[in-house]
Order: structure tokens, then C-alpha cells, then sequence
């Protein structure tokens, strides 16, 4: 993933959360993953603009910290964070060189985080930093590219997204270009993990207990779409969540 391309976008990063698939499948499903985060504290790696560091604060988790490696997210974030304070921190960081953390925390998030990483040397990295920065028990929930999604199935257009891949492959699986349909539309390229390289460098950091968990619609999206409308991305999904134990 190019920073600087996360850099141009900026706080247009936020329009993601409104297209239908995000609101009605990835946020409903990633929350109810993570479940009750009240008097609990939260990592919140590749936060992006703090969308979901900004939603667990206000469920109640008793600190928060989002880091991105791109600047220009931090800075939306932080500006989220002005014109309505909730006690979230953000900095900038990278992941695969993550820095000491005063304190472990007892959660921890990757949203698209992964499937960034450029080898499985850089994967196992990102998973060993994740594991040292929480308590021992702590939690850590990702959210990624579906391993096995059929690139030949049905377009998501409908849904706000595009998935394709591109024809490379890298060493943690094949290269896909995801375009999320905002005006003016942005893409990008990303990779889709098999699902042995999760789990192989999440065991390799000390993680167990791991938990593939399905994408699911909300029922508020079936009565907004109805039911029809989301045959094609059930059958097929393109996200699938990962929960494991440190």
C-alpha cells in the first residue's frame, strides 16, 4: 500500500463507512465481533481517519490509541478529535516497526492491516509487535480480505466496491485492487492472504484460540435493501474477520 496515496485522500477516507457493503456488512460485523469494550483500553492499528477508534470510546473503552503510518490519516483523526472530543490519542506509526508502548493494552485491532504486509517475514513482524503490546489474554481482532473469494463471482459494484485482482502474485498470495465507488472513485492495491499465512504468522507470535468469523448483514441493511440485494455478496463474500488470544 502506497502511503502517500492514503496521504491524498485524507479525511474523503471517512466516505468509506457510508457505501453499503461497509455500513450494513463490515461495521455491524466488526463491532459485534469485538463486542462490549467498556473499562477496556484499545489499540487501534492502520486506524486510518479513527472510525473505529472513535466508536469504542464512545462504547465506553476507557483509552484508546489509533496509529497509522500515514500522516495526512492521523491529522483527519486528530481533527475528529478536536471538533468533538472523546479522549481518543492518535500517531503516527508503522506497524512492522511498531514502537514500545508505555502499556499493553487489552484489545487490539487490524482493520486491513495484514494483507499490507509486503512478505510473510513483514506479517509475522506486524503480528509479534501487535502481540507485545497487549496483556497477556488480551484479544486481537482482524479484519481482511476473504482468503478464498471468487474473483469470477458476481461484481460488487452494486454494493459501493469493486474487488479484481490484479494477475501478481506476492509472497503472502495474489495482488487485488479494491475501488471503493465514492465521486471521485479511489483504489487500491492491496493483497488477498492465504489463509495459512495468517494463521501461520499469528501462531508464529504467540497468538492461539484463532476464530475465522463470517461477514454478516445487518438486519438494518436487509430492511433497507431487502434480503435479494445481498445474495450475491453472501454467497461470496470479499471480507472475512479473524479473532485470536495473545
Amino acid at each position: 500500500m502506497s502511503v502517500q496515496l492514503y496521504d491524498e485522500i485524507g479525511e474523503a477516507f471517512e466516505g468509506f463507512k457510508s457505501l453499503p457493503l461497509t455500513k450494513y456488512g463490515e461495521v455491524p460485523s466488526f463491532l459485534a465481533m469485538v463486542g462490549d469494550v467498556r473499562g477496556r483500553s484499545v489499540l487501534d492499528l492502520a486506524s486510518g481517519t479513527g472510525f473505529y477508534s472513535r466508536e469504542l470510546k464512545r462504547r465506553g473503552a476507557s483509552e484508546v490509541l489509533g496509529i497509522d503510518i500515514s500522516g495526512e490519516m492521523v491529522a483527519a483523526a486528530r481533527a475528529f478529535e478536536e471538533s468533538e472530543p472523546l479522549g481518543v490519542r492518535y500517531e503516527v506509526g508503522d506497524v512492522v516497526e511498531l514502537r514500545e508502548l508505555d502499556e499493553p493494552f487489552d484489545l487490539a485491532l487490524g482493520v486491513q492491516l495484514l494483507n499490507y504486509a509486503p512478505d510473510v517475514a513483514a506479517m509475522e513482524r506486524m503480528c509479534r509487535n501487535v502481540h507485545r503490546g497487549l496483556k497477556p489474554g488480551g484479544e486481537f481482532f482482524v479484519l481482511a480480505q476473504k482468503p478464498d473469494y471468487r474473483f469470477d463471482g458476481p461484481s460488487l459494484e452494486k454494493y459501493g466496491f469493486l474487488c479484481e485482482a490484479t494477475g501478481e502474485e506476492i509472497e503472502t498470495g495474489p495482488r487485488v485492487r479494491i475501488t471503493a465507488l465514492l465521486d471521485p472513485p479511489v483504489s487500491f492495491v492491496g493483497a488477498c492472504p492465504r489463509r495459512e499465512v495468517y494463521e501461520g504468522s499469528l501462531r508464529a507470535a504467540g497468538f492461539s484460540e484463532l476464530t475465522w468469523v463470517p461477514l454478516e448483514v445487518s438486519e438494518a441493511g436487509v430492511r433497507e435493501y431487502g434480503a435479494d440485494f445481498w445474495a450475491d455478496c453472501l454467497a461470496n463474500p470479499p471480507f472475512e474477520l479473524l479473532r485470536c488470544r495473545a
